[in-house]
């Protein structure tokens, strides 16, 4: 699931969450994601925080490291 709060300040941030198998980690999902997008973030609670809103980016970059696009929801 990839959805998109706003924090303070006006700013906003992607919540990239669902990514809790054992086979995954989830860190180096992350460092692909900020890498791709050229955004900051980080890893909470098994889930991925990026700086900004990069809803659609996100869905693409996460379907070209192997993961079914049917199981990708975007709010």
């Amino acid at each position: 699931r990839i959805y998109v709060v706003k924090k303070k300040f006006d700013k906003f941030s992607t919540i990239v969450e669902g990514l809790e198998e054992k086979s995954i980690d989830v860190k180096d999902v992350a460092k692909r994601l900020k890498s791709d997008l050229a955004c900051g973030g980080t890893v909470k609670k098994g889930r991925i925080e990026l700086q900004g809103d990069h809803r659609q980016k996100a869905k693409g970059v996460l379907v070209k490291m192997g993961f079914a696009q049917e199981t990708i929801e975007v709010r």
